[in-house]
């Protein structure tokens, strides 16, 4: 069966599809993405069905990651039960999810957990803001995905 993994972060349009579209390109650079499935959701509502931000978009291009036909979602109650680890950008968002239903859930963590730092949200900075945000997403996805593959 498939690895299910969720990356969320406040209103899925900057850092958590950057973060799908970055770990699927892991996975597929590993010759596993059969053997995963991604996903990415906010714990917020407002840019349900949106594209991510054009900013995000162009960042991951950028590197050749595509997430243009990505859309946002909010996290669901049944997404606690579809995933096998979800994965929070920031503290905040982790909280919400606690909150939301994964308050005991040992698949709950942060992208970046040792040591734990958040991935700042972009969203009101510059194109140097995406450029860091991408090399943060790059390095916890590939610490996650060895994560992944150790406890496996």
């Amino acid at each position: 069966m498939p690895h299910a993994v969720l990356f969320v972060c406040l209103g899925n349009i900057c850092r958590s599809p950057l973060a799908e579209g970055v770990f699927r390109d892991i996975v597929q650079e590993a010759g596993l993405a059969d053997s995963f499935v991604v996903d990415s959701a906010g714990t917020g509502a407002w840019h349900i069905g949106n594209p991510p931000d054009p900013r995000s978009i162009d960042i991951a291009a950028r590197h050749e990651v595509d997430i243009s036909a990505q859309r946002a979602r909010q996290v669901r109650a049944d997404d606690f039960r579809r995933f096998d680890t979800i994965v929070a950008m920031d503290r905040d968002n982790l909280a919400a999810l606690k909150r939301m239903g994964g308050a005991s859930s040992p698949r709950l963590r942060l992208l970046l957990n040792r040591p734990p730092q958040d991935v700042p949200d972009p969203y009101y900075g510059g194109p140097d803001g995406f450029e860091q945000v991408y090399q943060l997403v790059r390095t916890g996805g590939q610490s996650l995905f060895q994560d992944l593959m150790t406890s496996a």
